[in-house]
């Protein structure tokens, strides 16, 4: 018979052994803390070039304001995931970042193109950066239909990398009018929601 004592420490054991359990689930991914002087690169399509408003109402040049970090803008309108793949290298070594805003995949979605090229796009691109050592964190984009909501890879992916992401903001805006300039841009209100969703995001995540 287990004496009363070790039967004690059993139940102690497993008891501390499911709080960290359930410490580690509800645990949110982390980035390492940005410098005043550290670089954010902003990469995607037009949803990052900021078309439909100015570029300081752009996300990325509010969201500079924001986190008082240099946040660079490098959105190209009308990108694919395969061309901003191609196209991430070079951003990567001009620009030194050590942190990523990835928001690409729109324009696939639009086109009926692949949704598994998109992922695999996209995953590439988040590899990409990790493997140079740059945090990433990513924001996922709508695909066309009534829920105005982003497939299911993108969170997977942010799971998979154990990244930060962001999956709601951009539909929330495109599901209001007031937040628009055309049917599938937000005007300067709209990028406002997004750079402060991003930066709260950023907070929560230790990087600001």
């Amino acid at each position: 018979m287990v004496p009363h004592a070790a039967r004690l420490r059993v139940w102690l054991a497993l008891a501390l052994a499911l709080l960290a359990a359930l410490a580690g689930c509800g645990r949110s991914p982390q980035l390492a803390p940005l410098a005043r002087d550290a670089v954010v690169l902003a990469f995607g399509d037009s949803l990052t070039y900021g078309t439909g408003a100015g570029e300081a109402q752009s996300y990325p040049a509010q969201l500079e304001q924001l986190i008082a970090r240099r946040v660079v803008r490098s959105g190209v309108p009308g990108e694919v995931t395969a061309a901003a793949l191609a196209r991430l290298p070079g951003a990567l070594e001009a620009h030194a970042p050590k942190l990523l805003i990835l928001c690409i995949g729109g324009n696939d979605f639009l086109r009926n193109l692949s949704k598994s090229a998109a992922a695999q796009n996209v995953r590439a691109m988040v590899a990409l950066a990790k493997a140079r050592g740059i945090d990433v964190l990513l924001i996922g984009t709508p695909e066309k239909g009534i829920t105005v909501t982003p497939p299911a890879f993108y969170a997977e992916i942010a799971e998979a990398y154990d990244i930060p992401y962001e999956g709601k903001v951009i539909g929330q805006v495109l599901r209001d009018n007031a937040l628009k300039s055309d049917p599938i841009h937000p005007n300067a209100q709209g990028y406002r929601l997004i750079a402060v969703r991003v930066a709260e995001l950023l907070r929560e995540a230790g990087a600001i």
